[in-house]
């Protein structure tokens, strides 16, 4: 019976992204919003992750007065706050729509969808028979950065956790293999990032949640988080070029691309250089974070040890209002 429930998920989302590849992206964009409400309402301690997460963000964006005037208000104002919140559900179901809606996007328009706010550094990253290192993180739009690497390079290797549901697995791999990214495991993707690396190969890989437990403490919004060494380690072996990848949305159906390169030390130790490259990732990460916080959905899951489960009370200790306080 459970292998006939999977066989039926499965079906179930191949046909679903069949149909909404072909249905308007209005419509369907704010029937994820209305999604996302209701997953807000029905999760409060996902929710209070995100606020104690959030309220850090805030916190630090205003008292480096930068970042967008909404997460600098919610570093004094709760219902500044609480709207943060709300909208980072919004962008989290708009990112499951997006994945359905992957193949559709990885057309010919692809490009035409994408604002590059660095077209230096993108054409830097691009530069003919040099593969490079490209570091996402679960912000924004995570599946255009992919797409739009493997539109630029041809094709790309990338890791992905395996999923407790065969068929679902096989929908990712199938997918994303159609548009030109293979897809490994991450037990071997050390070896085959790597070996794709060598042989020519760009490489993308998301460094924002340090999901093996090998990862370091670095300062992130002015607190130290774990993040992976993977991604620097990677470059130091390779000597391969990183940077820091992010699409995060704009107006309905179009989107802000951002690339930043990662200075990675040529001299010290291999930890040495590996903890600078680490710092110099965190670093862009808060660069990208700051232009859309809320498109930031890592906030649901513990970043920062001090902030990990615990009573629900944001970063500045502070009882969070009733969940419908939210505009």
């Amino acid at each position: 019976m459970r292998a006939l429930g999977r066989r039926l998920r499965g079906r179930a989302l191949r046909a679903a992204s069949w149909l909404v590849c072909r249905l308007p992206e209005r419509p369907l964009l704010a029937l994820a919003e209305l999604g996302g409400d209701v997953w807000y309402r029905a999760t409060p301690d996902r929710a209070a992750q995100a606020r104690r997460n959030l309220a850090r963000v805030a916190g630090w964006l205003a008292a480096h007065d930068t970042g967008t005037s909404l997460a600098r208000a919610a570093a004094h104002d709760q219902r500044a706050l609480e709207r943060l919140v709300r909208l980072a559900y919004r962008h989290a179901a708009r990112y499951y729509l997006e994945v359905m809606r992957a193949p559709a996007m990885a057309g010919a328009g692809l490009q035409q969808r994408i604002e590059i706010v660095t077209p230096d550094t993108v054409e830097d990253a691009f530069r003919p028979g040099r593969p490079a290192i490209f570091i996402g993180l679960h912000f924004g739009a995570i599946e255009l950065p992919a797409l739009y690497l493997a539109s630029r390079a041809g094709s790309a290797v990338g890791p992905m956790e395996t999923l407790d549901d065969p068929d679902l697995q096989d929908w990712f791999v199938r997918t994303r293999g159609s548009v030109g990214l293979r897809i490994v495991g991450l037990r071997e993707a050390r070896r085959e990032l790597t070996a794709a690396l060598r042989a020519g190969t760009s490489v993308g890989l998301v460094g924002d949640r340090d999901l093996t437990g090998g990862g370091t403490l670095t300062e992130l919004f002015g607190a130290p988080a774990r993040l992976p060494l993977g991604p620097a380690l990677l470059a130091i072996e390779t000597g391969a070029p990183a940077y820091v990848a992010a699409v995060r949305r704009s107006t309905p159906g179009h989107y802000v691309g951002r690339l930043e390169a990662v200075d990675v030390p040529p001299e010290g130790s291999r930890r040495e250089r590996a903890t600078a490259a680490t710092v110099s990732i965190a670093r862009a990460f808060e660069r990208v974070i700051s232009d859309a916080p809320e498109q930031w959905w890592a906030v649901f899951f513990p970043i920062w040890p001090d902030l990990a489960g615990g009573r629900e009370r944001d970063a500045r200790g502070s009882t969070p209002p009733p969940v419908d306080a939210a505009p």
